[in-house]
């Protein structure tokens, strides 16, 4: 017996609308939160908590703002993609739905590796060797990529689950960090001393390449957006979703900062599972260690769920512009059962576990290998938001804008569009020039500023070619 398949242009039809506003509120925690950017938050010291201020109000708040414009605006599969080819045309759509999708393959090993090191702590006091283990951590991290795949080919009403278990896993162990930390500071004294002249930013080179993960730390509302057509009442639910998981990122970021230098010195905090750490001597200072291992647990489902959101948004933008053939035909399938994008999931799972594989092979400290990793997802990631805000602007002007009744718009008018992507488009050219700055933590800086430049330059020049190759074939065809 033969099974048929759609094509292309039958595919999003297909889609099922799967998604109500809990699912997106806890998909965008899960897709946003990182127990690991506060972790790096607190090695970085105490003016980390002016940083994130400072990103909140300049960079996060716009950016609702401009995703919540956009996606009422324009609820399409494919959200970012869709945006920029809206404003900008097929070239440029292109560019950014490409830099968007293949960000992910620097990405998600970066996050596989936090998340494998987190996960060690589920081990007790063996957890702080494992968490430096290589053939641990590389087989955690491929096991959580498994999962999150297997889940979201089944069916986004399958993996949706794993997603809101990811948000909720990803939250709890951090109010428990602020909880416990809050008790024991009060009991014992804070292991830092906090004041206000401290917690300003203090710029030297490993603050300025700091900066770009702030900003990247706030990433990732507009991800929901690219799955607008599997959402029930996108234009109501998603601005909802952002508003609400925004407040909810942003309190996190800031008190966990301070909790976790409480616990433990800047010098201290391993910039992976920090996080864990701090849980572990907080709850052994108030001889209640088990919720080190409880807040372990919690964050490995968490960081699945991470995974899992992360797999499951960006594989629909590669599975559109399959469907507008600038990538290959077979990008834009739907599986015949589950009614998912499997050909863009598969694709995207494999390429990463690679890059994993190559990247611990490459370099000389996992330290080092995560950090090139986080440094090229930043730069291929914010291309695309350098396009997102200048849609905003340029798609002010169009009539439909005031007469949308669906539309959420950026308060203040054309101005208030102005002020919005003005600040978020500085905002992320500053975090592309300062994430090819090497950390001084780099033993080879020149190396790792090489590898870093030619990795995103080749990422960028495949899809350059796949482009031209789909072009091409769309005028003869």
């Amino acid at each position: 017996m033969t099974i048929s398949v759609p094509s292309p242009q039958d595919s999003k039809s297909q889609l099922r609308k799967t998604m109500g506003f809990w699912d997106v509120l806890l998909f965008n925690i899960a897709t946003v939160l990182g127990p690991r950017w506060i972790a790096a938050a607190g090695h970085n010291g105490t003016s980390s908590i002016s940083l994130w201020v400072l990103a909140a109000v300049f960079f996060f708040v716009p950016g609702a703002l401009v995703i919540n414009e956009l996606s009422s605006r324009f609820p399409h599969e494919g959200g970012l993609y869709a945006w920029s080819k809206e404003a900008f045309g097929d070239f440029h759509g292109f560019i950014a739905g490409w830099t968007y999708w293949i960000y992910t393959v620097f990405y998600f090993p970066g996050l596989l590796l936090a998340s494998a090191s987190m996960a060690a702590y589920i081990m007790g006091g063996r957890g702080a060797v494992l968490a430096h283990d290589r053939t641990f951590l590389l087989t955690v991290s491929l096991g959580l990529l498994l999962v999150a795949v297997v889940l979201n080919i089944i069916g986004l009403n399958i993996g949706k689950w794993l997603q809101n278990a990811g948000g909720v896993g990803t939250y709890v162990p951090l109010v428990i960090l602020a909880v416990v930390a809050l008790i024991v500071g009060m009991r014992s004294g804070s292991a830092t001393h906090f004041t206000l002249q401290n917690m300003m930013p203090s710029w030297n080179w490993d603050t300025v390449n700091f900066w770009s993960q702030i900003a990247f730390a706030f990433t990732g509302l507009e991800l929901v957006s690219a799955m607008s057509e599997e959402v029930r009442d996108p234009q109501r639910t998603l601005p909802r979703a952002v508003f609400g998981a925004g407040a909810m990122i942003a309190l996190m970021y800031i008190a966990g900062t301070f909790a976790i230098l409480t616990l433990i010195p800047a010098a201290n905090v391993d910039p992976q599972s920090g996080v864990f750490s701090a849980i572990t001597i907080g709850s052994m200072a108030l001889r209640i260690g088990f919720l080190g291992v409880l807040a372990a647990v919690l964050v490995t489902f968490g960081n699945a769920g991470g995974v899992g959101s992360t797999v499951a948004g960006i594989a629909r933008v590669p599975f559109v512009v399959g469907i507008d053939r600038y990538l290959p035909a077979a990008f834009g399938k739907i599986h015949p059962k589950w009614k998912t994008p499997y050909i863009s999931i598969l694709v995207q799972a494999v390429v990463s576990g690679l890059i994993l594989l190559v990247s611990q092979i490459k370099s000389p400290t996992v330290i080092e290998a995560y950090q090139f990793l986080i440094d090229a997802a930043i730069i291929l990631y914010f291309i695309p938001f350098l396009y997102m805000f200048g849609a905003v602007i340029k798609l002010a002007y169009r009539r439909d804008r005031g007469s949308n009744p669906h539309a959420v718009l950026i308060p203040g008018g054309t101005a208030g569009t102005w002020i919005c992507g003005g600040l978020g488009f500085t905002v992320v050219l500053l975090g592309i020039i300062v994430s090819a700055i090497p950390p001084g933590e780099s033993v080879n800086k020149l190396g790792f500023e090489m590898k870093l430049i030619g990795g995103t330059a080749v990422s960028i020049l495949l899809g350059l070619i796949l482009y031209w190759r789909g072009a091409r074939s769309k005028v003869s065809s």
